[in-house]
């Protein structure tokens, strides 16, 4: 008698897919209600929590935000670099690290040039660091963003909505380093 084969890894999507439900069950959210105050539709949530439909950074952002929850809670872990996409950004979880007030995410971050990253608000207080490596950016609130070139450094608080945008033909590299209160 052979012994069963191991059990296939989980893949990254229906990972994010079950800590997203098991986030939203712990909070007693619904289903409906969650989708509607991230304002995106029931049937993307339902798939995004069946592990059947890829999750877009943005939708990862609004559900989020509503879960009170940083990006992280619903990637997997540092150790497999887990990646996510969005219209104009790839971000690349490097590392979760929380002490006294805060937990800080860092992500590794390229922005394609022809498209614009928008961002939902993060909750209140959540502030976002980017430092440019090559090319230039267009980055922050969306009623004022800033333009920094590679050695470039920009801050600003994440609670409203905000956007990315590489500026010319050049593809954005930088490190993303969000902070949120609390811990």
């Amino acid at each position: 008698m052979s012994a069963a084969p191991p059990p296939a890894p989980e893949s990254e999507t229906a990972a994010i897919g079950r800590r997203v439900r098991a986030l939203r069950e712990e909070q007693g959210v619904s289903l409906s209600a969650l989708a509607r105050s991230a304002g995106i539709g029931k049937a993307t949530l339902s798939g995004l929590e069946n592990g059947v439909r890829n999750p877009t950074l943005e939708t990862l952002y609004a559900v989020t935000a509503q879960l009170g929850v940083p990006l992280g809670a619903v990637l997997a872990g540092p150790a497999s670099a887990p990646s996510v996409r969005g219209a104009a950004v790839r971000a690349t979880l490097l590392e979760v690290f929380t002490e006294a007030g805060a937990t800080y995410e860092l992500y590794r971050m390229s922005v394609v040039p022809g498209a614009t990253q928008l961002s939902p608000a993060h909750r209140p207080g959540v502030t976002e660091h980017v430092t440019v490596f090559t090319g230039v950016l267009r980055a922050g609130p969306v009623d004022a963003p800033s333009t920094v070139a590679a050695g470039g450094y920009l801050r600003w608080t994440s609670d409203v909505p905000h956007c990315y945008a590489a500026v010319g033909d050049e593809e954005v590299t930088a490190s993303l380093l969000l902070r949120y209160p609390g811990g």
